[in-house]
C-alpha cells in the first residue's frame, strides 16, 4: 500500500493532534474568521541564519549535507567541506569590498553556487539580492539600481552582458563575477572539493590572506532583526517592489516547518530525507527551502530546470525522498504519462487508471480521517492492477523512493491530488508570498485534505477579512517594502500583512484560496466572477497551456487558451498529422476544440452556471517573459495579455455564444465517473 500503510503505522506512533493545535475564532454566525498555531520553534534572540554552515561543522562535521553535481554523479558535501567554502567566499567578498549591511545581487539559475554564495555573504555580514536569471537588462538596471548593490554575481556571459548594459548609465557600475568558467566555459573541482575557475575561485583567491577571524567578527555582529535578503516581487503591475526580509524571518519559517514536518516525514518513509532543489532560488520559496534542508541536514541537490524532459533523467538519478514544487510539474508528470500510454494505444486504460485512483484516493482518504468505510474489495482489485501497469511506472519517474511531495504557487487540482495519493505520493499543498517568508499555511502530516492549502504554519495567525480577503500575522511576515514607506502602509495594518488574495477556512481553519481582489471581474449582469479557479483547473489538462479568463463587463464568462507544445505535438501525432501543422489550421477543427470543451467542462465544475465559461478562443502564441506577458516568476500579466488579444476577446462577444450543451457545473449533476 506505499504510503498509506507508512501513514496508518505513522498515525498510531504520532499523535497529530499533540503537534497540530490550531486556535480558531468564529464570529456571530459561527463562521470561523481566524485560525491561529502556537509556534513549534522556540523564537530566536540570537544569532542568524549565517550561523547554521559553522553549527552543523561543529556538531556533525561528518555529515552530508548537500549533493553537488559533478560529471555525471552526485558528489557528497560534508558539513565541514560547505562551511569552509562558505568561509573562503566570504573573505572575498569582505577582500572586494563588502560592507556590513551591503548589498549582493545574485543572477542564476539553481545550482550549488547560489547556497553557497546566499551564505557567504550572510557569514559576510551582506544582504543577498535575487534576481531572476531571465531578467532584461531594465528590470535588472532597477533591483540593481533600487538595492544599491556593488557587487554582482552572474551565472553565465549573457548574464553578465544583461548586467553590464543595465547599468551602463549607472553613476558607479557594479563590480561583475561570472559563476561559470571563462576560460573553457566549466569550472574544475579538485580532491577537496574546492571549485577552481569563475567566480568562486576568484573569490576564494581575493580573500585568501584574509584571517578566517573577519568572517566570525561579521556573524557575531548579526543578530535576528538583521535584514537578511531584499527579494523582489514578481510586478505582474508596475515595478518589482523589493520585501526586506530578516533572519529572524527566515529562522520562523525555515524552523517552524522543520519542526512541524520532518520528523513525521522522516518516521513515515524510514529513509535519511533528501530533496532536488529546481525551484528558481530568486525565489523566496526555494531559499527557505535551502535553509529549511540545511537546519534539519537534509541532502539537498540542485537542477537548474523545471522542464520535465529535463528533469525526469535528475530524478531519477539523485532519487529524492520528497519534492517541493509547482503544480506545473504534477501536471506534466500527469499528462506525460497519459501521452506514453496513448502512444502505445493504451490511452483508454490510463483514463480508467485515473479514475479508479480518483475514487479509491477519495474514499481511503475518507476512512483515514473517519469520515467513511474506505474502498470496496472491487476497488481495491482494480487500484492493485493499475498499481502494477500505471501507477508504479509514476514513482519511477520521479526516482522511485519519492513518498510525499509539497506543491505551492497555485493550487493543485483536487483530482490530480488524488491520483498522485493512489499512486503512492502524498502531495501536501501550501500558500504563501515573499512578504510571508515563503509559506504561511501548509497541509500537516497525517492530516490530509486534498484542495485546501492547509492550516497556518505554526507561529502563524490567518484571518479573513469582511471582504473576503486573506489576512496574515505572525514571525514569518516582512516589515517593510525597500525605499517604499507608502506600499508599506498599504498592505501592513497592526502588524497584519492584507494579501489581496480571496479566501476563506473552514470548520477546522484550513484555508482555501479563491482568487486575487484585483482580479475579480463583474459581468454586466452584476455577478462577481474569480477567475482563478477557472484557470487553474483549465491548466491543469491537457492540451491546455496558459489561460485567462475574461468577462468584465461583459454579458458572459470566456476564456482565451493557448496550446501547450508538448501536448499539440502529442496530439498531432495520434492523429497521424504533422508535427509542423500551423495552428491556424487547428484553430478550426472539431476535434481540438471538442477535446478543449472537455477541459473547460471541467473547470466548469467548480463554479455555478452563471460564473461558468460560455465560449473560449484558441489563440496562437505563447504567454512568456519575452512577449512581456509572464513576470520572471510565471505569473500572468493580466491586463498585459488583454491588451495584446483585444481583438480576440471582441469576437469572443461578436455574436454571443449560447452555453455548451454538456456544462456541469456545482448546480448540474457531474458526469459519471
Amino acid at each position: 500500500m506505499g504510503v498509506r500503510r507508512e501513514l496508518k503505522q505513522a498515525k498510531k506512533r504520532t499523535d497529530p493532534r499533540g503537534r497540530v493545535q490550531v486556535d480558531l475564532t468564529r464570529d456571530g454566525s459561527g463562521t470561523v474568521r481566524e485560525a491561529r498555531m502556537p509556534a513549534l520553534a522556540p523564537t530566536t534572540t540570537t544569532g542568524s541564519i549565517a550561523d547554521l554552515p559553522f553549527a552543523n561543522a561543529a556538531e556533525a562535521p561528518d555529515a552530508v549535507v548537500l549533493r553537488r553535481a559533478e560529471r555525471g554523479t552526485w558528489q557528497p558535501v560534508t558539513a565541514t567541506a560547505f562551511a569552509r567554502e562558505v568561509t573562503a567566499v566570504a573573505k572575498g567578498l569582505i577582500a572586494a569590498g563588502l560592507e556590513p549591511g551591503g548589498r549582493v545581487a545574485v543572477m542564476s539559475r539553481t545550482r550549488y553556487e547560489w547556497t553557497l554564495l546566499d551564505f557567504a555573504i550572510w557569514a559576510a555580514g551582506g544582504l543577498s539580492v535575487p534576481v531572476y536569471p531571465t531578467s532584461s537588462p531594465q528590470q535588472i538596471e532597477w533591483i540593481v539600481r533600487d538595492s544599491a548593490a556593488r557587487l554582482v554575481v552572474v551565472e553565465t556571459p549573457e548574464n553578465a552582458a544583461a548586467v553590464t548594459t543595465g547599468t551602463a548609465d549607472h553613476p558607479a557600475p557594479p563590480r561583475i563575477w561570472q559563476l561559470d568558467a571563462e576560460a573553457d566555459g566549466a569550472a574544475e573541482v579538485d580532491r577537496e572539493g574546492t571549485v577552481r575557475g569563475g567566480a568562486v575561485a576568484e573569490l576564494t583567491a581575493l580573500g585568501r590572506d584574509l584571517p578566517d577571524d573577519e568572517v566570525t567578527k561579521r556573524r557575531a555582529a548579526l543578530n535576528p532583526d538583521t535584514v537578511a535578503t531584499i527579494c523582489y516581487t514578481s510586478g505582474t503591475t508596475g515595478r518589482p517592489k523589493g520585501c526586506v526580509l530578516t533572519h529572524a524571518n527566515l529562522y520562523a519559517e525555515a524552523a517552524n516547518t522543520v519542526e512541524l514536518l520532518h520528523p513525521v516525514f522522516k518516521e513515515v518513509t524510514g529513509q535519511q530525507a533528501s530533496t532536488l532543489l529546481f525551484l528558481p532560488l530568486a525565489h523566496i520559496l526555494g531559499r527557505t527551502l535551502q535553509i529549511s534542508c540545511l537546519m534539519a541536514r537534509i541532502e539537498l541537490g540542485h537542477f537548474p530546470s523545471i522542464k520535465p524532459d529535463e528533469l525526469r533523467p535528475a530524478l531519477r538519478e539523485f532519487r529524492p525522498t520528497f519534492l517541493v514544487g509547482v503544480p506545473y510539474l504534477f501536471e506534466k508528470i500527469h499528462g506525460t504519462g497519459r501521452a506514453t500510454a496513448e502512444r502505445i494505444g493504451r490511452g483508454a486504460s490510463f483514463d480508467r487508471a485515473h479514475r479508479v485512483a480518483v475514487r479509491f484516493g477519495e474514499l481511503h482518504l475518507d476512512r483515514f480521517l473517519g469520515r467513511g468505510k474506505g474502498p470496496g474489495l472491487g476497488l481495491y482489485a482494480a487500484w492493485a492492477l493499475y498499481d502494477l501497469l500505471v501507477y508504479r511506472r509514476v514513482r519511477k519517474e520521479i526516482g522511485g523512493r519519492t513518498r510525499y511531495a509539497i506543491s505551492g504557487g497555485s493550487p493543485l487540482d483536487r483530482e490530480l491530488s488524488l491520483f498522485f495519493y493512489a499512486a503512492g505520493i502524498l502531495v501536501y499543498e501550501g500558500y504563501g508570498l515573499t512578504e510571508t517568508t515563503a509559506a504561511a499555511t501548509i497541509v500537516p502530516p497525517l492530516r490530509p485534505r486534498p484542495g485546501t492549502v492547509g492550516l497556518p504554519v505554526p507561529g502563524t495567525a490567518v484571518r479573513i477579512a469582511d471582504d473576503g480577503e486573506v489576512l496574515i500575522k505572525g514571525g514569518i511576515v516582512f516589515g517593510a517594502y525597500w525605499n517604499d514607506p507608502a506600499a508599506t502602509d498599504a498592505v501592513l495594518t497592526d502588524d497584519w500583512f492584507a494579501t489581496g488574495d480571496l479566501g476563506s477556512l473552514d470548520e477546522d481553519g484550513y484555508l482555501t484560496i479563491t482568487g486575487r481582489k484585483k482580479d475579480i471581474l463583474v459581468t454586466s449582469g452584476g455577478k462577481n466572477v474569480s477567475p482563478a479557479v477557472l484557470e487553474d483547473r483549465l491548466r491543469s489538462r491537457p492540451p491546455v497551456g496558459q489561460c485567462v479568463v475574461v468577462g468584465d463587463n461583459r454579458s458572459y464568462v470566456a476564456a482565451l487558451i493557448t496550446l501547450d507544445r508538448e501536448d499539440l505535438t502529442h496530439w498531432l501525432y495520434v492523429r497521424g498529422m504533422p508535427a509542423d501543422t500551423p495552428l491556424s489550421e487547428l484553430v478550426g477543427d472539431p476535434r481540438l476544440r471538442a477535446d478543449v470543451q472537455k477541459v473547460v467542462d471541467h473547470a466548469n465544475q467548480a463554479v455555478s452556471r452563471a460564473e461558468s465559461i460560455r465560449d473560449f478562443a484558441l489563440v496562437e502564441g505563447e504567454f512568456t517573459e519575452d512577449n512581456g506577458l509572464l513576470t520572471p516568476s510565471l505569473k500572468i500579466k493580466r491586463h498585459a495579455v488583454t491588451e495584446a488579444y483585444a481583438s480576440d476577446i471582441d469576437a469572443l462577444y461578436a455574436n454571443p455564444s449560447p452555453a455548451p450543451e454538456q456544462q456541469y457545473t456545482r448546480e448540474s449533476p457531474a458526469p459519471e465517473r
